[in-house]
């Protein structure tokens, strides 16, 4: 069938209208319904004119994504009375009809000068079915989809009373390639003359409007030539925060950092820094949400609200800013302390989340995104202010600790008590213990059973395929995975990639760990042995260097590299920051790592924690982290002089039983009570504990 015909059959029945003035440029615009109000300061035009539509041949001048439109799509868009116009540069061409259906042959076009007509050649139109070629179509006949009478056929030119409608002059014949011979017309150039106008098109400061429906265009995009900088800078993200997550974003401030923002919340108050104030109500939705999931957490809070047992407490924190911290936080407000805040992770912090603390009165310094200057400058604006000086410490990394006993030793010293989350941060509180350098009590949650259990294993089973999914759409089915690491982070990612068909390998140091990695199913290996044939590599240690640059050499071709530990020392991320080596960011959070011969590696956050950067985390199970955060600074605070001296202690048993009892109820879970004979038999306490401190769960 002639392509003509065919697209001919794709006009919808009774044919399309056009608006009742196309010469109000504006107003027809606005009703269109497809482009928005009109942006008047974009292109310098007369307001009230007659624009012809363009006449055939003018196509050179429209393009499709850089790419010339063929000509018959503009035939068959005149052909079918589609309205085109012009609104700036680099603005897509818009079109209307009474049904609001576009062109499916003008999708994407745009103009990017103005264009003037040349005198145009007869023209012959296919009008489609039920039509004859050569046949005359008035405005009228389009419109009901039947022939023109004979006395309107003719190179006369269509309907003079459409053409009056419409006021202006055009052709109504468009020529399709390889149909009949062309007729001839008197005066082309005459009329061609008549069809001209010029656009004058002036560079707005205004960022141009981008619809649902349009082709989005993108004014900077990753160049081999511009290599990423050393700094922690934002990328280009679709999802802001993790963004994971439905994050709201506000663009038109994107490229302004907050350091240089002025910004005050409901209350007057400037304490604070974060990307944008104005998201507030946004992540005030989102902690609602997340309490909804943290019942454990706000029964601790209406409990303790009235003793107010952390009265006094000044705490600065340093952990990720995220729905489910926010909660935390105001539970700690809400037992009587004053908190400052900070991100433990440049790309884990929800803005919208951090904006929200800002307007309830916290004093919050981060963004998502933060550059490394930005992010030891929030730490020291959490620490360093006239007339505060902070008494408690929670931290997650370390980070906070190290930069308070460099910077700050005096005010190291009178700290009350230091409460650590992470394997990274907990080992750097042990050689401070060890080379007699920690003056200050210090909890362990990192190693309390209700975080080792919970967040490590559950948390990370779950969250390691989102993050892996979200950046790079990977399918596990039949890939080949190392995992460097069998703890319980590792054994979370390492069950959940199992249960959808990947061929896992273990790397580990242990003699217990690798053997549990045995008898789990898994082969343990070195990994010099596999790295030529894995497809993702995952690091779960907490160490440093454990994937070297030797390591990345010698990677296969889209090898994805990713770390699920706290710290990111352990990808050796500053050996690629190299002028042979090419970094091209493809997404937010996605970096193509490209080897002179052309070989990338994939690699995602950077080298930072994956599921907090580029994906979520379950709320339910950083309750239970957030609970036995909670009731370790209170108990670190309350206790009395000499219980815990310089060092680093476990959370009690009993603490750690009492967290796991608070989310009992969620799962409507009934805990059988030991009768006195059956707790004396084996000589416990009917209430607890039940286990000793060196029983492993």
């Amino acid at each position: 069938m002639n392509l003509a015909l065919l697209l001919g059959l794709m006009v919808p029945p009774g044919g399309t209208k056009g608006p009742a003035h196309p010469g109000n440029f504006a107003l027809e615009r606005e009703r269109s319904g497809f482009c928005g109000p009109a942006q008047r300061d974009d292109v310098t035009t007369e307001r009230r004119f007659s624009p012809p539509l363009p006449p055939p041949g003018s196509c050179q001048y429209l393009t499709w994504r850089h790419r010339p439109l063929p000509s018959l799509c503009v035939r068959v868009c005149v052909q079918r009375r589609w309205r085109r116009g012009q609104v700036g540069a680099r603005s897509c061409c818009f079109w209307f009809s009474s049904g609001r259906r576009r062109c499916p042959a003008a999708l994407g076009c745009r103009t990017d000068k103005a264009w003037a007509p040349a005198p145009q050649k007869p023209t012959q139109l296919d009008a489609g079915p039920g039509r004859r070629v050569g046949d005359r179509v008035s405005e009228g006949a389009a419109r009901a989809g039947r022939r023109a009478p004979e006395g309107e056929r003719g190179g006369g030119g269509g309907s003079a009373a459409g053409r009056a409608g419409r006021g202006m002059s055009m052709p109504d014949a468009m020529p399709l390639p390889g149909v009949g011979e062309e007729l001839k017309q008197a005066k082309e150039i005459e009329d061609a003359e008549k069809y001209s106008f010029m656009a004058t098109v002036t560079k707005a400061p205004k960022k141009q409007i981008q619809f649902a429906d349009d082709m989005q265009e993108f004014t900077k995009f990753p160049t081999k030539t511009g290599r990423r900088s050393l700094s922690r800078s934002i990328s280009q993200s679709s999802t802001d925060s993790y963004s994971s997550a439905a994050s709201y974003t506000d663009s038109s401030d994107d490229e302004v950092s907050p350091r240089e923002k002025q910004q005050t919340n409901s209350k007057g108050s400037s304490n604070f820094c974060v990307k944008n104030i104005k998201q507030a109500e946004f992540g005030r939705r989102e902690i609602e949400i997340a309490e909804q999931d943290m019942s454990a957490l706000i029964s601790l809070r209406k409990r303790a609200q009235g003793e107010k047992p952390l009265a006094g407490a000044k705490i600065v924190g340093c952990t990720h800013i995220t729905a489910q911290t926010a909660v935390l936080i105001e539970t700690l407000c809400a037992l009587g302390a004053q908190c400052r805040w900070s991100a433990c992770n440049i790309y884990s912090t929800q803005n919208e989340v951090a904006a929200a603390l800002a307007e309830a009165g916290v004093a919050v310094f981060a963004w998502k995104g933060e550059s490394e200057d930005d992010f030891w400058w929030c730490i020291d604006r959490c620490v360093n202010m006239d007339g505060w000086q902070a008494n408690m410490i929670l931290d997650d990394g370390g980070d906070l600790t190290h930069w308070v006993y460099k910077k700050y030793p005096n005010v190291f010293k009178k700290i009350r008590g230091i409460v650590e989350e992470s394997v990274t941060g907990v080992h750097r509180l042990y050689q401070l213990s060890k080379a007699g350098k920690l003056c200050v009590p210090a909890m362990n949650v990192n190693d309390s059973v209700t975080k080792q259990k919970f967040d490590n294993l559950y948390c990370c089973r779950e969250s390691i395929l989102d993050g892996l999914k979200r950046t790079t759409d990977v399918m596990f089915g039949g890939k080949q995975v190392v995992v460097c690491g069998y703890g319980e982070v590792g054994k979370g990612c390492c069950a959940a990639l199992k249960a959808l068909g990947a061929i896992v390998y273990i790397t580990e140091i242990d003699p217990i760990c690798a053997l549990q990695a045995c008898m789990d199913g898994f082969r343990v290996v070195k990994l010099n042995e596999v790295i030529r044939q894995v497809d993702v590599v995952i690091t779960c240690t907490g160490n440093k260097n454990v994937v070297t640059r030797e390591h990345l050499d010698r990677m296969k071709n889209s090898c994805i590299v990713c770390n699920m530990g706290h710290s990111n020392t352990e990808i050796d991320v500053t050996s690629l920051r190299t002028p042979e080596l090419t970094w091209e960011r493809v997404r937010s959070q996605v970096d193509h790592v490209i080897w002179p011969d052309g070989k990338r590696v994939v690699l995602l956050a950077e080298g930072r924690l994956l599921n907090l950067s580029c994906s979520t985390v379950p709320t339910f199970v950083l309750s239970i982290t957030a609970t036995t955060q909670a009731l370790a600074l209170i108990e670190l605070y309350n206790a009395p002089e000499g219980r815990y001296k310089q060092d680093v202690y476990l959370l009690p048993k009993k603490m750690d039983e009492y967290v796991a009892s608070l989310h009992l109820p969620s799962f409507d879970a009934h805990l059988t009570e030991l009768t006195d004979d059956q707790a004396k038999y084996l000589g416990l306490n009917k209430n607890g504990p039940f286990k000793p401190n060196y029983y492993r769960y």
